[in-house]
C-alpha cells in the first residue's frame, strides 16, 4: 500500500509495450462494488475470496502484460502458488513502512486503514506479517526510495529501472 503498483505499473507496461491490470479495478468490475464496501458489509475475508478469484481468472483466462496486485494477495497459498509459476514473474516494491504511511495519510479509499490508530502503525503491522511472504514469491525486489530521494520523476525512473530488470530476467528464464 502506498508503494506505486499501479502509478510504476502503467509506466512499466507502457515502457514494455504490455497491457496493464490493475487487480483491485478488476476486482470492483467483476464484484460491481467498490473495496471499501465488500470490507464494510461482507468483511476482509470475503473480499480475499474474490481478489483469489479475480487473480486467477487474470492469469489463466486474459493475457495482460503488467498486472498491479494488491498488498494482500501474498496471503493465500494459492495465490502464492500462482505468482511462483515460471511464466509470472514478480516484482517486489520494497519500502520502509514509514515512508508508505508518509504517502497513504489521509486517504479515505484504504479500507484497511479505515479507523486505524495510524498509517505507519498499520503499515508495520503488515509489513510483519507479510514480509516474508513477498520474499517467497519476488523475482525481483526493488527499493523504491531511493528513486523518491534522487529522481526529478521517481516513478518513470523506476518503471524504467523495472523494466531493464524484467527483460534481463525474462531472457535468463528462456535460456
Amino acid at each position: 500500500m502506498g508503494s506505486g503498483k499501479t502509478t510504476v505499473g502503467k509506466r512499466l507496461a507502457s515502457r514494455l509495450g504490455r497491457h496493464f491490470v490493475d487487480a483491485d479495478q478488476a476486482l470492483e468490475e467483476i464484484a460491481d462494488r467498490a473495496i471499501s464496501e465488500i470490507f464494510e458489509q461482507d468483511g476482509e475475508e470475503a473480499f480475499r475470496d474474490l481478489e483469489e478469484d479475480t487473480f486467477e481468472e487474470l492469469l489463466e483466462h486474459h493475457e495482460p502484460g503488467v498486472i498491479a496486485g494488491g498488498g494482500g494477495l501474498v496471503l493465500r497459498p494459492a495465490n502464492r502458488a500462482r505468482l511462483r509459476q515460471p511464466e509470472v514473474t514478480v516484482v517486489h516494491l520494497e519500502a520502509d513502512p514509514a515512508f508508505l504511511a508518509s504517502r497513504v495519510a489521509g486517504r479515505t479509499h484504504r479500507p484497511l486503514l479505515q479507523g486505524a490508530e495510524s498509517a505507519r502503525a498499520v503499515l508495520e503491522r503488515l509489513h510483519a506479517t507479510r514480509a516474508a511472504l513477498y520474499a517467497e514469491v519476488a523475482d525481483l525486489t526493488v527499493p523504491v526510495e531511493p528513486f523518491h530521494a534522487r529522481d526529478e520523476h521517481p516513478r518513470q525512473a523506476l518503471a524504467e529501472r523495472i523494466a531493464e530488470l524484467v527483460l534481463a530476467h525474462e531472457a535468463k528464464v528462456a535460456t
